[in-house]
Parts: C-alpha cells; structure tokens; sequence
C-alpha cells in the first residue's frame, strides 16, 4: 500500500545506555530531564485496557476497501491479532510541529494499544537508532543528514519513542534499537546527495535483519510469540511502492514468515490534510471525518495490510 512520504530516523544521541548485549536493548533509565511535558489537556477516546479485555462487540462494513467500523481502536487490533501473525508491522504518521496538544499516534500505541499485547509479544523493534560515539564525526554527519526529513516534525517524536521502549520493558515486551555499525554510518555520507535514500535503505535493513534473528531466537525456544516492529509508515509496506523496493521490509519479512505478516498503519484523524501525499493514499478518499467520529475505521486496502484511524480527538 501507500505511505505517507514522512517516515524518518529518530536518532538519540542523549540516553544513558549501559554496555549492550546483542540483540541491542533499550535503556529503562529515567527519560531526560528535557523530555517535553507531554500534553495532559486532551483526553484520549478510550481508557488504558485491562489484561482481561473482553471480546469486542462484532465490526459494521463502512463501505470500500472492507472498511469495518469498531466501537475502539482495541477492538480493531484484537480483531488483526485473531490472525496469529509473527510479525506486525506498524507504522505512524508522524506528530508535526503544532499538533503538540493533539495525542500522537506514539502515544495512543502506548497507552491504548500496547497493553494488549502483554503476554502475546515477546519483542518491540523500533525504529530509532542509538549513536553511542564510537563512529566520530560519522554520527554527526548523518544527524545532519536526516534533518531535512525531521525538520516540520513535532520535536517529542524522539521521546515519544523512548516512552514506548520503557513502557514496552515494563510490560514484559523487550524493546531493541537499531545500532548501525561504523561502515552503516560511512556508507551513508559517501553517498553525498543520496544519504537520505541511503539512510533509509540501512534503516529497512537493520530492522529487517534484528527482527530475522529474533524470530530465530524464538524459533529455537519454542517461542511463538508476535515480533511487533514499530516506526513510521513506509518501511512496513506489505507490497513496496517502485522505486521503493530497498526502504521497504515487508516483502522479505511476508516470506520469512510464511505470510504471518500484519501490515498496520495508525492515522490519526486530526493530522490528515488535504494535500497530494495524503490524497495519494488509497483510503483517503473513501474517508469522511464527520461519519462516524467516536468510532475506530479499519481499512483493509490489500492482503495483509490495514490501516486504522483513531476516534477523533475529544
């Protein structure tokens, strides 16, 4: 399917990582002391799920691309989960410089969303990379690579990523970074005017090799438990969009799984606009705003991959 053409690296630079054990984790220490004071004026539609969520009441047809209308965002994914997938792969749009007041989709994940998955999740991949100093001025030079991406993003994004790492710990979901190697770094300031393409080709690859080798550390446990790979919405894509084939994990983690791939875009209602990225979305035109706004909107656009709009924002 389609993407929003905003999915960037969130590279942190400031966490107080203790020495790594392979595959890399994220620390659960204390969040900075310049975290940003997270909204608290808007509540969210629904309230944090306990572990014994009851069986959601069934879905209404909303219309094309099997849109289901659910009385909760936690309905939906229960409903995705029913399909037992190895890997579910979601990605956001991510929160831009003004919607600050405006829950992000990070958050609702967290709060909402994430607790389902206790007990059912054995890993969170995510999609921000720790610099940790030992490449030198390579680092650097890659931050400022990624800021043209970055640039009109809200900046909590990158602590809205290491809440939801902490979160996922507390739960019993293990949290790993991508850790790119000094030859990653080089290998995206040779490329000069091409670093942003090459930046996203490593992040595809670092999040497609970590989640390969978790489901084979599973694998050999006797594990059957979801991998969840979180970032923002393009590398998830099921099918790759051409010219999108070396971003994009999600045909090569659909074969590895033998299909038992979830593809899972979270929109959040209040940030679509009516521009040509957007509009470049296969469900942006069969959504109305103003139909069914306390409910959650699932579309199902192809095989394995859905995306999911928000209640709106009371």
């Amino acid at each position: 399917m389609r993407s929003i053409p905003i999915c960037a690296l969130l590279v942190a630079t400031a966490l107080a990582c203790s020495a790594p054990a392979p595959p890399p984790d994220v620390p659960s220490t204390a969040e900075p002391a310049t975290t940003p004071p997270e909204a608290t004026t808007t509540a969210l539609a629904s309230s944090t799920p306990s572990e014994e969520t009851p069986k959601p009441a069934a879905p209404t047809p909303c219309g094309a691309l099997n849109c289901q209308l659910y009385d909760s965002p936690e309905a939906a994914v229960l409903a995705l989960l029913e399909g037992a997938p190895q890997i579910l792969a979601v990605g956001e749009s991510h929160a831009q410089k003004g919607t600050e007041a405006i829950p992000s989709a990070t958050r609702r994940f967290r709060e909402q969303l994430l607790p389902l998955l206790k007990n059912r999740t054995s890993d969170l991949v995510l999609e921000l990379m720790i610099a940790d100093g030992k490449c030198g001025q390579d680092e650097k030079k890659v931050a400022e690579v990624q800021k043209p991406v970055t640039k009109d993003q809200a900046q909590s994004n990158q602590n809205e990523f290491v809440k939801l790492a902490n979160r996922a710990k507390a739960l019993g979901i293990q949290p790993h970074v991508l850790r790119p190697s000094c030859e990653d770094y080089q290998a995206v300031v040779k490329a000069g005017p091409d670093g942003i393409a090459q930046m996203l080709t490593m992040i595809t690859d670092l999040t497609a090799d970590l989640a390969r080798r978790i489901l084979e550390r599973n694998a050999k446990a006797k594990v059957d438990k979801l991998v969840v790979a979180y970032g923002g919405a393009m590398h998830n894509d099921v099918v790759a969009r051409p010219g999108r084939e070396a971003f994009t994990f999600g045909p090569r983690l659909t074969k590895l799984t033998g299909s038992r791939y979830v593809e899972l875009d979270l929109i959040v209602p209040e940030f679509i606009k009516d521009n040509d990225s957007w509009r470049a979305l296969p469900w942006h035109p069969h959504f109305d705003r103003t139909a069914h706004p306390g409910k959650a909107t699932l579309y199902n656009p192809a095989p394995g991959a859905y995306v999911l709009i928000f209640p709106a924002t009371p």
